[in-house]
């Protein structure tokens, strides 16, 4: 975790813990313990998703870009790819959705892909590197 941590405009709204690259944006009103433990099991959930060809999975690879969840508990996240012509790009955003759909408390959940900012390495977590032997 580092400084890249952010909430909502509403400064009474908790912060999410976050990886350096992803914001997570909570709903307007939810208690601080309870966006915490759904914030964990999202971001567990998004930790079971990996790119068949990098041994990696995509949130410590950095391709969250952002994760809203609005008040009814819908969850919308912004996500990119290694590179656009990636051979699983028509697949992986259900699997994202299936993934995080299935969290107890998500009222169900959607990717939008996006390529602006381009993914690159310095987005990977330490943990990423360590798995793909990128020093």
């Amino acid at each position: 975790m580092d400084d890249a941590q952010s909430h909502a405009n509403d400064a009474e709204t908790p912060a999410a813990p976050v990886t350096r690259n992803a914001v997570i944006r909570p709903p307007s009103e939810m208690a601080s313990e309870e966006l915490g433990q759904l914030t964990d099991a999202i971001i567990a959930a998004l930790k079971t998703v990996f790119d068949p060809e990098i041994p990696a999975d995509i949130y410590e690879l950095g391709l969250i870009y952002n994760v809203d969840i609005d008040d009814s508990r819908f969850v919308t996240i912004e996500m990119t790819l290694t590179a656009p012509a990636c051979p699983v790009a028509g697949e992986m955003p259900t699997w994202v959705e299936n993934a995080v759909s299935a969290v107890p408390g998500v009222a169900g959940a959607k990717v939008n892909m996006v390529f602006d900012p381009p993914w690159d390495q310095s987005r990977m977590s330490d943990e990423a590197r360590v798995a793909l032997d990128m020093w």
